[in-house]
């Protein structure tokens, strides 16, 4: 399976509002098709022999080998997702990431905009409900991984916020408070944090108490 390529440019082209890309590497020669956004870069920096790094994703038929090639592994993975959907084939696929950024699409899913996805020509009423059905728990399963890879970084680079957080944790399953609840409250605090939204949570400030009775705020308004 080919899955990245790093070559120099050759050519790149539009034809029927596809775009393609020709890469050399190492002496032969690779034809991909791409997305709009890659192609600006391409025209925007204007150098003919540019060196390009594409993530790819290769599909094979009985009567053709293709290439679809993408700035970022997450583009390319959410173009995989997409085609695993059944009736959904490479060039929708194509299309939406045309037409909108990977963030918008994401957005557009999690919100259950049927409009926005249902714009883009080619996907219908039924295709966009099966879309959204299809990617809604997927996207939202992996912004909340995220989500939580960033908080971890966030409280491992302030050491002291990190300790008072266990001990958070086990004061409050200590006081019967439901575990899950527990869980889903870190997250919130740890935004409002951040977004310094907590007046009496400012960084220079913050306490095993006060943290504690504001987690306590939190969950007894639940």
């Amino acid at each position: 399976m080919i899955s990245w390529i790093k070559g120099e440019l050759v050519s790149s082209w539009q034809a029927n509002n596809k775009f393609y890309i020709l890469v050399n590497c190492q002496g032969l020669g690779y034809e991909i098709q791409t997305i709009e956004s890659v192609i600006f870069d391409i025209d925007k920096n204007k150098i003919p022999a540019k060196e390009i790094i594409l993530w790819l994703k290769h599909i094979k038929k009985e009567d053709s080998d293709m290439l679809f090639g993408f700035d970022s592994k997450e583009q390319r993975d959410f173009f995989i997702q997409i085609l695993n959907i059944k009736g959904i084939g490479s060039q929708i696929g194509m299309s939406l990431l045309n037409k909108f950024s990977l963030n918008q699409l994401i957005t557009a899913i999690s919100n259950n905009d049927k409009k926005s996805i249902s714009s883009v020509q080619g996907i219908g009423q039924k295709m966009t409900e099966r879309i959204i059905l299809e990617l809604k728990s997927k996207v939202i399963n992996k912004e909340i991984e995220k989500e939580n890879l960033n908080n971890n970084k966030f409280l491992e680079d302030n050491k002291k916020l990190n300790s008072i957080f266990k001990d958070i944790d086990l004061t409050l399953q200590s006081l019967n408070y439901p575990k899950k609840e527990i869980k889903n409250l870190f997250p919130k605090l740890i935004h409002d944090i951040k977004n310094n939204r907590i007046t009496t949570l400012e960084k220079e400030s913050i306490s095993f108490e006060n943290l504690l009775k504001e987690s306590m705020n939190y969950l007894d308004q639940k």
